[in-house]
């Protein structure tokens, strides 16, 4: 099947934000479209605020007035469910309750014509249980659109058990004819971006329970480090400590309490204090005096450390190796060993640097490990970890390394896999995991991680980029000083690095 055609009605039933952001993109793609909403006076009102946003869109020269007009024209509220017979897509976007939305759809199922396609919004919600209270649930099919629909691209193209392939492409082709970017997945809890983005917070959280790093010093490294738009906890505070855990908490049970999904005690008190980020004035920092950037206190910045007179260089460090390279434009001499195994710095105190590995500092001689970065050349931060027994010089000349080629440097805790690192090889091995069951294909994923939370790469990206068996080896490095199970590399992981080791004669 191919899009709907542009003569055909479409109909949103719910007239929230998503809902009214839904209805403005079939309305700007060239649709009728019908707005319904259960509530007396909402599908008027909500008619009005679009036509409002579409005078700010002619204000600002982004759509003539003709194409207002038009749109305008061609937007109509809808009095009762009756009124939607002619409609050829009908979304739902109402309260996230799966009885409330089966009760709506099998009404609908006696209205529309049988060729209607119907489609719900749900992003938390299993697309095959609501369909299943239809007789005919093959025409059903899953549409999460992103807030704001209007401006963010990314579609999720959900199909549930039932879902014939024909509805599912119409959706897909639909989708994309409005100018959105389709992804199509099956119907599993959290879908692609939902299930996968779950360690962005999860690792952030942990790092911060366990006493690694205050969440302003985390965030600067995920972004700074990292290359992330935004870090864990101001993400959090914007989206809604209540909406971001209880969207975790939904994958988690849907899961069968999946240890990998397990939500953060410390989230879970800020919702119960009512601390729920930006809409309560304080979340996991506090908006309420304007302390702070938007509330955020300042990150742990070292004080000048020592610059090291050389640094011997021991293996090609891996996906550090651009540093070699920096480390000499900065005037500091590099003395290149061979080693077989050997991926670090050795310092001149004798002391160690290393890539986060998935160990930690303390069951070593004197070794400091420092983060995974996006790209070392433009990252303006570095995280270093060192433990109790790590000598200061070995401390203040690592400090001082990083310093000498621009960084700000932030000192955490002995936190295993650091923060970037874990953070990064966890949500590889999800995407790994997902198209080993048939969730999604590796391009959806990567494009839906690039669109539907801006990561700054896909999954897939990252593992190539990293190699293949760099999140393997560092998940099951943590997975043995953790093994409650939420670090275990999935079978789909262990695969990956072991076909790539099978290749080049080597074993597992």
């Amino acid at each position: 099947m191919t899009a709907l055609d542009l003569s055909s009605p479409v109909a949103v039933v719910g007239t929230g934000t998503m809902g009214q952001g839904i209805a403005q993109v079939a309305l700007l793609a060239g649709h009728p479209v019908r707005l319904y909403d259960a509530a007396p006076g909402r599908a008027r009102a909500a008619a009005d605020a679009i036509v409002a946003r579409l005078d700010r869109l002619v204000a600002k020269e982004r759509l003539t007035g003709a194409d207002r007009d038009a749109a305008r024209d061609r937007l109509l509220p809808a009095e009762a469910l009756g009124d939607l017979t002619d409609c050829a897509l009908v979304v739902e976007a109402v309260l996230e309750r799966l009885d409330v939305k089966q009760e709506l759809f099998r009404e609908l199922e006696g209205i529309v014509g049988e060729d209607c396609l119907l489609a719900t919004n749900t992003s938390s919600l299993s697309v095959t249980a609501i369909g299943g209270a239809l007789d005919r649930p093959g025409r059903f099919v899953g549409l999460h659109f992103f807030n704001p629909a209007p401006l963010l691209p990314l579609v999720e193209v959900v199909s549930g058990f039932a879902t014939d392939v024909t509805s599912a492409t119409s959706a897909y082709e639909t989708a994309r004819a409005w100018g959105k970017t389709p992804v199509a997945c099956a119907d599993t809890p959290g879908f692609i971006v939902n299930r996968i983005a779950r360690p962005f917070y999860a690792e952030a959280f942990a790092v911060h329970e366990a006493q690694g790093a205050d969440p302003a010093t985390i965030d600067a490294v995920l972004r700074e480090c990292g290359g992330f738009k935004m870090g864990a906890f101001e993400l959090t505070d914007l989206i809604g400590q209540d909406v971001n855990e209880s969207v975790t908490h939904s994958v988690w049970q849907s899961f069968f309490q999946d240890v990998r999904f397990t939500p953060s005690l410390a989230q879970r008190r800020l919702v119960e204090s009512g601390r729920l980020g930006r809409k309560t004035g304080h979340g996991w920092y506090d908006y309420s005096d304007g302390s702070g950037a938007d509330g955020r206190p300042e990150p742990h910045t070292a004080e000048p450390g020592r610059t090291p007179a050389y640094v011997v260089a021991e293996g090609d460090l891996g996906p550090a190796s651009e540093l070699l390279a920096l480390i000499r434009e900065a005037g500091i001499p590099v003395r290149e060993e061979d080693e077989d195994h050997g991926t670090r710095l050795v310092l001149p105190s004798g002391g160690q640097l290393a890539l986060a590995d998935g160990q930690t500092s303390v069951e070593f001689r004197d070794v400091v490990y420092f983060d995974l970065a996006l790209d070392y050349r433009r990252a303006t931060r570095i995280a270093l970890s060192a433990s109790q027994d790590t000598s200061p010089q070995t401390l203040a000349e690592a400090t001082g390394l990083f310093q000498a080629l621009g960084k700000d440097v932030s000192v955490i805790g002995d936190v295993p896999g650091m923060i970037v690192a874990r953070t990064v090889a966890r949500i590889v091995d999800l995407a790994h995991d997902a198209v080993a069951k048939g969730v999604a294909t590796e391009e959806d994923i990567d494009t839906a991680m690039r669109l539907g939370v801006n990561y700054p790469l896909g999954p897939f990206e990252w593992s190539r980029r990293l190699g293949r068996n760099w999140a393997y080896a560092l998940l099951d490095d943590l997975h043995l000083r953790d093994p409650s199970g939420r670090y275990a590399p999935s079978l789909a992981l262990y695969r990956h690095a072991y076909a790539s080791d099978k290749r080049q004669g080597g074993s597992s």
